[in-house]
């Protein structure tokens, strides 16, 4: 009876194994069919996406990308975004992986406390938090600002806590012990030895993180009202107000905030997973 049940309870996983994959498969045809079908509209004219929505550019045309490009400045929203993601991503690894070494090397009371206020942090939607973060951001005058709304992505450190925090609980303390037997302060081990050896999470977080922040379009609406200060995403947003007259600009600029996600998502897919995993297992 017990091999029986074993059995049925093999081909019942297979089962589910094999419906999962059918969806995912279904999924990603999708997904590459409306990136696809995105880019090779931006080559369209207005007048052929009437005719032909779906399908290969008869007469490939550039000019949409110069009416974005050069007549409507949409190098300033991407340059925007650029400060944005970079000012953000080095505030919040900076701050999320020495705080997560602290807590790793070092126990002490309420440290449970403080990681399960970071895990809290995980399960709350911002958009909970959004009218006390206002008012302190337009107190301090720094709405419609890049540099304030880097603040607010810095300060969202939870998952980056968590991930930091999971792998340097498994470092070799061999190694720590052997450097503090030098002369070497925390500081200094942290800066030379451990962050060294933890490139691959550094790089997964950082590039999971920018995705987030690079396609994010709620807080940049929010704080970044002046047209100035807008990021892509906002940008291309504008183009809806009046859709059937400009979905051809934004097909373009849709194909434009695509490109770094795909780079990303092309060469560092599997990076990006071998640092989410890392620090996973403990021997």
């Amino acid at each position: 009876m017990k091999r029986s049940y074993d059995i049925n309870t093999g081909r019942g996983g297979r089962t589910g194994k094999n419906i999962i994959s059918v969806l995912l498969v279904l999924y990603s045809f999708i997904t590459i069919f409306l990136v696809g079908d995105t880019v090779l509209s931006s080559f369209k004219t207005k007048q052929e996406l009437v005719k032909n929505l779906i399908g290969l550019p008869k007469n490939p045309t550039l000019q949409n990308y110069v009416t974005v490009f050069v007549e409507e400045g949409f190098w300033r929203y991407i340059l925007n975004s650029v400060l944005l993601v970079s000012a953000s991503l080095l505030l919040m690894m900076t701050v999320s992986s020495m705080l997560a070494y602290g807590m790793a090397q070092y126990r002490f009371r309420g440290t449970n406390i403080l990681q399960g206020y970071f895990l809290i942090g995980l399960m709350m939607p911002v958009q909970l938090s959004i009218l006390p973060l206002y008012l302190m951001l337009s107190k301090v005058h720094l709405t419609n600002n890049i540099w304030g709304l880097a603040l607010v992505y810095a300060a969202n450190l939870s998952f980056a806590f968590t991930v930091f925090y999971r792998f340097f609980e498994e470092l070799p303390l061999s190694v720590i012990e052997s450097a503090r037997i030098d002369g070497a302060n925390d500081f200094k081990i942290f800066a030379s030895i451990v962050v060294p050896i933890s490139k691959p999470v550094f790089s997964t977080v950082g590039l999971l993180q920018f995705i987030m922040i690079w396609n994010d379009f709620f807080l940049p609406m929010v704080f970044l009202t002046q047209k100035e200060t807008q990021t892509l995403t906002l940008a291309i947003y504008s183009y809806t107000c009046n859709f059937l007259r400009n979905w051809d600009k934004i097909f373009s600029a849709v194909t434009v905030a695509l490109i770094p996600i795909l780079i990303i998502y092309f060469l560092f897919s599997e990076q990006i997973v071998a640092g989410l995993t890392a620090g996973s297992a403990k021997e």
